[in-house]
């Protein structure tokens, strides 16, 4: 890792790689469950989607992260091997605004859903706005997940990219892979569609305190036909993160560093 301005990095330190969100944000959850709305009919709430999406988020989603990251996108051609087909993204979980707004830019003309924590959803204000941006949230009871594989195999069917974030919580501007379990894995197989990867790396550019964003776009990977799922969601797990690993090490900025500590130097710390 090379980097210009190491006394001016900004040190974070954690105890737990897989749990821990800095994020900022602290919220009272909503409860997604069996009674939750993931598909509607109403052709006015179809139509709002559509300005919201094209007309609105996706417009100002590339002017946004042009003139804040300076971002390029390496690889993007390898998507074209999906065919008339959807298919599945995962990347690496490091920014806010960035994290909402590239999957659009990366499959555009393709409308993109996106896999999200409850907690997206969970401010009144912005919870329609979100929802209509493409956000399907990760039931909080087993009894919402029915309706949530609904809609994911519906908006398969239609031909729609799935965004995952398998890493789950933000961590921002990290410069590594976080390890990541394999259930999220399960719906590409389910769907039998192709899983592509995302990888944001960070390099300086000028004076800017701000990163530039590069995106590397990798796959398709497919798992082995004929395994039991538990085992092919495994090796797409491994393939992926072992592919954003690689291209994780393009990132040659570190605008915040991260430090792991035992709880019990946390504990004293404090």
């Amino acid at each position: 890792m090379k980097n210009d301005a190491k006394k001016n990095v900004k040190v974070v330190e954690y105890t737990d790689e897989s749990g821990q969100d800095f994020s900022g944000i602290s919220r009272n959850t909503i409860t997604v469950d069996e009674n939750y709305r993931y598909l509607s009919k109403n052709p006015f709430r179809k139509l709002l989607e559509f300005l919201i999406y094209r007309v609105i988020m996706t417009p100002f989603a590339a002017l946004y992260c042009r003139l804040k990251f300076r971002y390029r996108i390496v690889g993007r051609e390898k998507l074209r091997d999906a065919g008339n087909r959807g298919y599945f993204v995962y990347s690496n979980h490091t920014l806010m605004a960035g994290d909402a707004f590239f999957p659009s830019l990366i499959s555009f003309p393709r409308r993109v859903r996106v896999i999200v924590n409850a907690d997206n959803i969970s401010v009144k204000a912005t919870k329609g706005f979100i929802e209509c941006c493409g956000a399907i949230p990760l039931p909080t009871k087993l009894s919402g997940m029915k309706h949530f594989l609904t809609a994911i195999r519906f908006y398969c069917q239609k031909k729609n990219v799935i965004q995952v974030y398998p890493e789950a919580h933000i961590w921002p501007y990290y410069v590594g892979i976080r390890r990541f379990p394999s259930a999220g894995f399960v719906y590409p197989i389910r769907m039998g569609l192709p899983v592509f990867t995302s990888t944001v790396t960070y390099q300086k550019k000028g004076c800017r305190k701000t990163p530039a964003v590069t995106i590397y776009v990798d796959g398709p990977f497919y798992p082995t036909e004929g395994q039991p799922e538990r085992k092919q969601a495994a090796e797409l797990c491994d393939a992926v993160f072992e592919t954003m690993q690689k291209r994780a090490k393009n990132s040659t900025y570190e605008a915040i560093r991260y430090v792991k500590v035992s709880k019990d130097e946390e504990g004293s710390a404090e």
